[in-house]
Formats: C-alpha cells, structure tokens, sequence
C-alpha cells in the first residue's frame, strides 16, 4: 500500500511518527500526491510509476534548488517504490489566485505585478540554471526537436481532431506539420524548456512564487515556456496584459543576452500555436478518450487564443491546411456542444441548525447537508463572537486542528462524485449545505474552504450564500 511506504519513509527521514497522511485531489497527471504531518515535520510525499519521469524531478530539483531557484527541497527519496518526500508550498496556486482576483474584480495590476515576478524567475531557469545542468536526465528526450514536435501535433491529430471528429486531409496535414516544425526550429534551442511552465504549476507563498512539474524540461527555445505561461487557456489572461508581459519578458531577457526583438516575437507566435495544440491533444485525450469532462471546458479559451493568433498575424510559411483546419475547429458540431453546454450550478450555502435551514429552490430535492458541529467552536470564545468563517482568524484557528482538514477532505471526495456525474449527465443544479450551531463561524468557514476548492478542481464558479446575517443586517 502506497500509503505505508511513504508512511516508513518519513519516519525514517523525520525521526517522529506520521500523526496524518491525505491524499490529494487528483490532477491531470498519473502522480499521486499526499501531505503527510508528523508532530513537528511535514511534507509530500509522491508516487508515481515512471522511474524516469522521478529520477528527472529529482535530479533537476537539486540542480535547480543549489542554484538558489524557488523549488521543493528533496528531503527523501526510495526509487526502488517510485516514491519521494519533497517541501510542501501550500495549497495556493498561480491559478487560484487569479480565480480570487477576477472573482473580487481586483485591479488588474495585481495579475501583472504577479506575473512579472513569474517572469523574472523563468529566465533564471532557462538561462541562468541551464549552463550547467545535466540534461542525461530529459525524458523522453534531452531536446525540443523535431521527433518530439511530430510527437506533439501527432498527439493533437489523434486525440483532438479525429476524437472531435474535425475532418482534414491526413497526407496535405502531415507535410504541413514538416513545414511548420522546420519553421520553429530555425531559432536558437540550446537553453532550458520547463515544457509545462502554467498557472497550475506555479504556486505562492506570501506572494513568492515557487515552482513545480519541470520533469518534462529538456532543451530547447525560450519562447517555448512564455507561451506557455501568457496562453495558458483557464488563465484566460487579457490580450493588452499578454503584450505587456511579453515586452516584460524581452526586456528582462536583454539582460542575460542580445536578441532581435522583432525576429524572436516572429517565432514566438509559431511556439504558441505548437503549444495551443499540445495541450488540446491533452484535453481530447483527457475528456474525449478518457471520459473526464472538466478537461473540455478549456477548449472553448484555447479555440478563442487560436483564433485570436491566425486572425493577426502571418508566418512566412505555407501551412494553408493546418491553418485552415485551425481555423475550422470552432465550426464543428461536437466542439459547438462543448462550447454552448449549459455549465453545472454549483449552489453552497452555510446555515444555523436553530435558525433558518436552506431551501432547494430548483425543486431537485437532492444534493447535500453536512454537519459541521463536530468540528472545534470558535463561538464560544468571547474574542471570536463578533467575527466569521470569513476572517482569517477564525481561518487560522480551524485550519490548526487536523480535524477540520481531515473533514473539508473528506467533503470534497465525497461531493467529487456528484459533481463528476452531473457534468456527465448534463445536469444542471447541484446543492451543497453546511450547518453550525449559530451558522457563523464553522459552517461559513467551510462552504468558502469547499467552493474554493471546487473552483480549483473543476473551473466552476459556485454561488455561495451565508443565510445568518450579521450584526449589521448584511450577508456573511
């Protein structure tokens, strides 16, 4: 059993027993991951089959961590299981905070000023860290070439526009992507490709950066990880704040080199399109192939970036069937669908159990009600009674008893099957209730804790309501 290996690794490397291990929600990959607590250490702990895949992480995590770059320290590791212990950065992805950012409509400096951080820590790794790393250790291939960009759009031929089933001429398409392929790698690919440099791979502490996920880096050109990063489909970032982080980035990388700005945006715009179809081969693979639906709902952001590109700008090849199809992919039926599928509402409410209880007012006459009373109490401190689940204090105090996170764990794992089901099925309502004592501060705490997570999950906006009103006659 996984969790009993990573369990004997621990304590092994802490020298104190595991109090708590959970297993994370899953992600696009075939990683397992799980935070594991001990009295005074915690830490990851992550399994996963492809020994390569693990020795890669490591080895580059090491590099990359000597070097003074923002990444998990390897505490331990057992290759023989396929196992590792590694730092543990929180819960807060790049992307999360830009789901907080545009749900409270927050400057739009504030996604800039943080993407610049971004920015300036990606040209440590593709230039600065580079020089010296051993790139034996790429997998499947020590370099972005043209067999692993074949294997890339081959990757979207075959899982996105057969599965979508977008016709083309497979013989005219193919010589198109040799065309295409010869036309990238005419710029320079001799530094350091993170290959999945995205939102969900960055995370934040205190507003610091830190990232994951670079086992896929190999050689290859820098505009490869900037297109991955500004068009990053749930990012959903504004074209005017692309082109600024794009000047940030060229102005940054005159720093470390001499470029032809004008010559490396020609070939930029060529990375992105590489990239776009990369990670829509995914999607098809993931929601087409595999029957995971969320990983459809980013077709309709990168369909829109595609368009956005092949209707301004020109490339000095002749690829006219690939840029046809591309520019087609929006006119197919099975894409339409997608695109104009009504999305799952997502109702979370938190209540009092001596005061008014939630009403189902689409008349399902299902979802969920979870009782939060077993959790610790804020209320019945008098320091904590004029406050909510809201506050970061009361936050802090619940989010200290392993308790509350073992419950909001659970919660998730639980509704994670409705909510995989109802996309399925095309329903539209789902209601999820969290009652309290006094409706204030635990039952608050989680229906914020869930829809959050939701969010990060699924890409879904949920609808919270708090029906306990506060002192002054306003809503939680």
């Amino acid at each position: 059993m996984i969790e009993n290996k990573l369990t004997f690794l621990f304590e092994n490397w802490a020298k104190e027993k595991v109090i708590e291990i959970i297993r994370l929600p899953a992600s696009g990959s075939y990683r397992s991951y799980y935070r594991i607590s001990g009295k005074t250490q915690t830490c990851l702990g992550v399994y996963n089959k492809d020994a390569k895949e693990n020795l890669a992480f490591i080895k580059f995590s090491k590099h990359f961590y000597n070097k003074g770059l923002n990444v998990p320290q390897v505490f331990a590791e057992n290759n023989d299981e396929y196992i590792y212990l590694i730092e543990d950065f929180g819960d807060e992805t790049l992307f999360n905070r830009l789901q907080t950012i545009k749900k409270n409509n927050t400057n739009e400096n504030e996604v800039t000023d943080i993407y610049k951080k971004v920015i300036t820590e990606l040209l440590k790794f593709q230039i600065s860290a580079s020089k010296d790393l051993d790139y034996n250790y790429c997998t499947p291939r020590k370099k972005f070439d043209k067999q692993s960009m074949l294997w890339d759009l081959n990757y979207f031929k075959y899982y996105f526009l057969k599965l979508a089933q977008i016709p083309f001429d497979e013989q005219i398409l193919e010589e198109d992507f040799e065309k295409f392929t010869d036309f990238l790698l005419e710029t320079d690919t001799e530094n350091f490709m993170y290959r999945d440099f995205q939102s969900r791979n960055i995370m934040l502490v205190n507003n610091t950066p830190y990232f994951l996920d670079y086992q896929g880096g190999r050689k290859g050109a820098l505009q490869y990880d900037i297109a991955s990063l500004l068009y990053d489909a749930k990012a959903d970032l504004k074209p005017h704040t692309r082109e600024i982080l794009l000047d940030f980035y060229l102005t940054e990388l005159q720093k470390y080199t001499i470029i032809n700005v004008e010559k490396f945006k020609s070939y930029f715009y060529g990375y992105v399109i590489i990239r776009i179809l990369q990670a829509m081969g995914a999607y098809g693979f993931r929601g087409f192939y595999e029957n995971k639906p969320h990983f459809l709902q980013s077709i309709p952001y990168a369909i829109c970036n595609l368009n956005n590109i092949l209707g301004h700008i020109s490339f000095p090849i002749q690829t006219n069937t690939l840029f046809d199809t591309l520019s087609k992919l929006s006119e197919s039926k099975k894409i339409r669908d997608i695109v104009n599928t009504q999305k799952l509402n997502i109702k979370i409410t938190s209540f009092s159990f001596k005061k008014q209880h939630p009403i189902d007012e689409n008349g399902n006459g299902g979802g969920f009600v979870f009782d939060c009373r077993a959790l610790p109490n804020p209320g019945r401190q008098e320091k904590f009674k004029t406050l909510t689940g809201k506050d970061k204090t009361i936050i802090d105090f619940l989010e200290s008893d392993n308790t509350v996170n073992l419950f909001i764990d659970y919660v998730l794992k639980i509704i994670s099957i409705s909510i995989n089901n109802y996309i399925e099925r095309g329903f539209e309502n789902l209601m999820i209730s969290f009652g309290c004592t006094g409706g204030q501060h635990r039952s608050v705490y989680c229906a914020e804790k869930i829809a959050t997570m939701i969010n990060q999950k699924y890409n879904i906006q949920c609808e919270i309501k708090h029906l306990v009103q506060d002192f002054n006659n306003n809503s939680l």
